[in-house]
């Protein structure tokens, strides 16, 4: 059953990402969201099972959105090729319900809450591989749908993701709002250069999956659980520091290119404002991932053991993780050499 929940997934995801019919796209997203359903309810919890209600709900709605689009648009242009998605109306509507898909403003809210009732190993699935078919689909309909709808409901998931995520303990919620802002980026630069949000959701991607891997190693969920992992492991602990700071785009992390492209794509626009919001609204992000870096460098000296040592704790070693946390640190001296 594992491999056809597998199967299903992947090839949900594939078949929608290679399709040009509205149809076959619409047919590969509810493949994949029915064989996603029986993952999030694996654990037997009364959480579990109200999450996977929440998610089944939402991308059932979504999909009838974009059934809703799709075939107001074949009813007025007689296409359903994705591409000629020219309909105003069939265009905003689709983009809400591949925003709400993937989970960002203003259609947000089941994110936190299905990621705090599910596994890590779910959470980390949710959040990268789930989103790569409505962001393709975004992608091919970019040329058609208003930069103003884009923009605004972009810097609205950045405004969201930092102010959600600033107020919470426990790790996944903070992750679902990191994405929440993340995904404002990417939504907010598909107006201009739809090439560099995706650049943007992979690099995002690439950061994401290794803290992921690391919380589930360690299983750490809270942050008074962070105040005390280098009991388990030192260099899981210096690592996940570095890939928070990473993630909320400081400088000499990877996690620091896109978002340089992003705000120089801004400037050459003439969108100094759009800009400088952006910046304002990464600063309160870059708060909690500060929060979260402090708890687990400073706060606990290295030296004394207040806490028991954790030894019941397993040391597993990821070839995939310990490949992709370099990827995640310092691939931005990459960047391509930016015109003046």
């Amino acid at each position: 059953s594992i491999t056809i929940i597998t199967l299903s997934i992947t090839m949900g995801t594939i078949m929608t990402m290679s399709s040009s019919n509205w149809l076959m796209a619409w047919i590969g997203l509810e493949l994949n969201m029915l064989a996603i359903l029986p993952v999030i309810s694996k654990p037997k919890t009364t959480r579990a099972s109200e999450a996977t209600t929440k998610y089944f709900l939402t991308q059932a709605i979504a999909s009838a959105m974009m059934l809703l689009a799709s075939t107001t648009n074949a009813w007025q242009t007689g296409n359903w090729d994705i591409l000629e998605l020219k309909n105003k109306f069939s265009t905003t509507i689709m983009t809400l319900s591949l925003l709400m898909k993937m989970g960002a403003a203003p259609i947000h809210f089941w994110l936190p809450e299905v990621l705090q009732g599910t596994t890590l190993q779910t959470a980390l699935l949710i959040t990268t591989w789930q989103k790569l078919a409505p962001i393709t689909l975004m992608y091919m309909i970019s040329k058609n749908i208003q930069p103003t709808i884009l923009v605004s409901l972009g810097v609205l998931s950045m405004i969201i993701g930092g102010l959600g995520g600033v107020n919470q303990t426990q790790l996944r919620k903070t992750m679902a709002y990191s994405s929440i802002n993340n995904l404002g980026w990417t939504t907010m630069i598909m107006a201009f250069s739809p090439n560099m949000a995706i650049m943007n959701i992979l690099i995002y991607i690439t950061m994401t999956t290794p803290i992921f891997f690391m919380m589930t190693s360690t299983s750490m969920k809270t942050l008074q659980n962070m105040s005390t992992m280098w009991t388990t492991s030192m260099t899981t602990t210096f690592s996940i520091a570095l890939l928070m700071l990473s993630t909320s785009g400081l400088p000499p992390f990877t996690g620091f290119m896109p978002k340089m492209l992003i705000l120089n794509e801004l400037i050459t626009q003439k969108l100094t404002m759009l800009a400088t919001l952006a910046i304002m609204t990464s600063l309160i992000s870059l708060l909690f991932y500060l929060r979260i870096t402090y708890l687990i460098m400073m706060l606990t000296s290295p030296m004394t053991t207040p806490s028991l040592t954790k030894w019941r704790a397993q040391n597993q070693k990821s070839q995939l993780m310990t490949m992709m946390t370099p990827t995640a640190l310092f691939i931005a001296h990459l960047i391509p050499a930016i015109p003046s």
